[in-house]
């Protein structure tokens, strides 16, 4: 039975490994999303997977506007936890951006955009 929960255990929180994240990590872009991920290595050891979402305010001024596109990103992975895995691996952190200024208009957008950049990882990898 797939496991459709996001606990705080998985929740990117601290700054040292949000820093480490940006130091260290790769970028990815696919459509309207942009990841940044670093996977478990000898040399930075990743102990569980962490994942975290970002909004710019550069192009969203209301927090009303970031918070939706926040709240529909973290039910993407949510969703599609199995999928992530499959395609980033499971000791991975990873911080997720929306990096457009135009509003997704359905949570189908949001998740079409999410499979689609999970499934460019794969073959990437």
């Amino acid at each position: 039975m797939t496991n459709f929960t996001y606990p705080r255990a998985e929740k990117l929180k601290k700054n040292t490994e949000i820093s480490l994240l940006f130091e260290k990590g790769k970028w990815r872009s696919n459509g309207n999303l942009r990841i940044i991920m670093l996977k478990d290595k000898p040399s930075t050891p990743v102990e569980r997977t962490k994942f975290a979402v970002s909004v710019s305010k550069k192009y969203f001024k209301r927090a009303v506007h970031r918070n939706r596109i926040k709240r529909l990103l973290r039910e993407c992975y949510r969703l599609h936890k199995d999928l992530f895995y499959d395609s980033f691996g499971n000791k991975t952190m990873a911080m997720l951006f929306w990096a457009s200024s135009e509003m997704p208009q359905k949570f189908r957008d949001v998740e079409e955009e999410f499979i689609k950049l999970c499934h460019s990882m794969k073959k990437g990898s």
